[in-house]
């Protein structure tokens, strides 16, 4: 089991899964980009001298070499590293939530729960919309930003999971009134697992016959979609006929 996969709850499947665009490398590694290219304008340099000189002018174009091939090597380290940190890059929507991990020997993980998120803000500017990529501001009911993905690759893509997944979610927490991935007390040891959460349909339920009828409805969306068991479609259809 990977890094990535040991975070996720039971019953919690990864959705739609990026990183950042490719074009990132590029931006963020501009450190190293300039010492490759000014190692290598040293370089000619240094042998165009030595070529073209004796004694102390050839000594100095030596020196400008070898100086020039440091430089080339630390611009490639850290152009290097900037892939590998690229490639460490998790970027996730799954069922239940947002998440983010970063880093190669050390991993930064953060996660927002699809129930708390109220919307997803996309930043595109008109090369972001050309080369596919962008900023995505999570925001949550107070209108906070409570997590930022710069540079996204395909954000549009993301967003419209991330709000997808998050309709789903809210269908299911209405027949499910337990949070499927905190329980609301710890369990005991010794005291075997928790008990799963009851398969009741809320005392709100409606009585009139056409809002039985839509709500049947969705109950057969949410078990053909998997969120349910028909076991539990059956039980709860059954008390919603109970209620006319």
């Amino acid at each position: 089991m990977g890094y990535v996969e040991s975070l996720l709850a039971d019953g919690e499947v990864i959705v739609l899964r990026t990183r950042q665009h490719w074009l990132s490398v590029f931006i963020n590694g501009i450190l190293g980009w300039l010492f490759g290219a000014g190692g290598l304008v040293l370089l000619v340099f240094g042998l165009w001298i030595r070529g073209n000189g004796e004694g102390l002018s050839g000594t100095f174009g030596n020196v400008t070499s070898i100086g020039s091939g440091i430089i080339i090597l630390v611009g490639a380290a850290l152009v290097a590293w900037r892939i590998i940190s690229w490639r460490n890059q998790d970027y996730m929507v799954t069922n239940r939530r947002v998440l983010k991990v970063e880093g190669v020997l050390n991993k930064r993980t953060g996660d927002s729960g699809l129930e708390k998120i109220n919307d997803a803000v996309l930043d595109q500017s008109v090369v972001g919309r050309l080369f596919k990529y962008g900023d995505l501001d999570i925001l949550t009911a107070a209108e906070q930003a409570i997590d930022v993905f710069k540079m996204l690759d395909k954000p549009t893509a993301f967003k419209r999971t991330i709000l997808d997944q998050k309709h789903l979610l809210d269908e299911e927490l209405a027949f499910h009134p337990t949070p499927p991935l905190r329980p609301s007390a710890p369990v005991q040891p010794g005291a075997g697992p928790a008990p799963a959460p009851s398969a009741t349909v809320p005392a709100s339920a409606p009585t009139d016959p056409a809002a039985v009828t839509q709500t049947l409805n969705q109950l057969a969306d949410l078990r053909d979609r998997g969120a349910i068991t028909p076991e539990e479609y059956e039980t709860k259809k059954a008390e919603l006929l109970k209620r006319l």
